[in-house]
């Protein structure tokens, strides 16, 4: 594996996070450079998106870099029986950076242990979406002021929501309790249960997103429920709109509280919320140029562009 890709967040390190994070506040006062300029990405989606890979498009592209690659697995060779290998290996010959979506878990480990071209995970299966936690973590400092002693409510998809498994893994070098609301078909896995219990990450877990759980925190972190994550289609449709915020829920939190949500939403927030102050995806996805230019360039091993150095 080249010791530049970021697969996982646990690739980082705290203090990567926070260099991460200065880097990311850093282009959001200075969006457009040349810093790429000679540079060339590939975007490899073989899952379904629009946000993340237009927010990498447009993070290469401010940074003056050019984009190759596909957002329709059907339109390449992968359709006519070729390996993921082969595949990473041929694009790794034109480009200086893949960034890659996959809808197995494990893929991108993959990837970036059969080329020395870095990649960058932009989300593989149910397992882990470290770009979208950079810009998570990015979004809660920038709205909060500290990592710190913070109560996060995620509520949802909390099995097969990749955002949230990262998030966890990010947010636990940093002071912070975490309240996970699910029923018991979508609660959060027992791994990051135990690793909660292990590392002495302070948590409860509710099937009820009351009004009381919502008065207590600083960041409510919704999540879609992902129809294609499920093979039963019958459980899908029973659970799929249990919990929804309404603006009318929102009257006695805390006046620090931020919604956040990874995007795209179905039923689960309200659009009256929108208006709300306390509302913050769709800044939050704003944040994500940000970020992924903060990551590419950590990627790229590129890190004398700030002005004055």
């Amino acid at each position: 594996m080249d010791n530049s890709s970021i697969v996982s967040v646990n690739d980082l390190s705290k203090q990567d996070i926070l260099d991460l994070m200065a880097d990311a506040a850093y282009f959001e006062e200075h969006p457009d450079s040349r810093i790429l300029d000679g540079k060339i990405v590939a975007t490899l989606f073989f899952e379904p998106s629009t946000r993340t890979r237009l927010s990498f498009e447009t993070a290469v592209n401010r940074l003056g870099g050019r984009v190759i690659g596909f957002s329709d697995p059907a339109a390449t060779s992968t359709s006519k029986g070729e390996t993921l290998k082969d595949t990473i290996k041929m694009v790794s010959n034109y480009v200086d950076l893949i960034v890659m979506r996959h809808y197995l878990e494990g893929a991108a480990r993959y990837a970036s242990e059969v080329t020395e071209t870095p990649i960058i995970n932009a989300g593989d299966g149910a397992h882990q979406h470290p770009s979208q936690t950079m810009l998570d973590i990015y979004s809660i400092y920038k709205t909060q002021g500290r990592l710190d002693d913070l109560t996060i409510t995620m509520v949802g998809d909390l099995k097969y929501g990749r955002t949230v498994h990262s998030l966890l893994m990010a947010m636990s070098h940093f002071r912070v309790k975490f309240i996970f609301v699910a029923c018991p078909e979508l609660q959060m896995p027992e791994e990051f249960i135990a690793f909660c219990r292990k590392n002495d990450i302070p948590f409860e877990v509710s099937e009820e997103f009351s009004r009381e759980i919502i008065d207590r925190s600083d960041i409510i972190y919704m999540t879609r429920v992902q129809r294609e994550r499920f093979t039963d289609l019958m459980e899908y449709e029973r659970v799929k709109d249990l919990y929804n915020l309404e603006n009318r829920m929102l009257d006695t939190s805390r006046p620090n509280l931020r919604i956040l949500h990874p995007l795209p939403r179905v039923n689960e927030i309200s659009q009256d919320v929108d208006d709300n102050p306390k509302a913050y995806y769709f800044q939050q996805a704003k944040n994500g140029v940000y970020a992924r230019q903060a990551m590419i360039c950590r990627a790229l091993g590129i890190k004398d562009f700030k002005e004055g150095k």
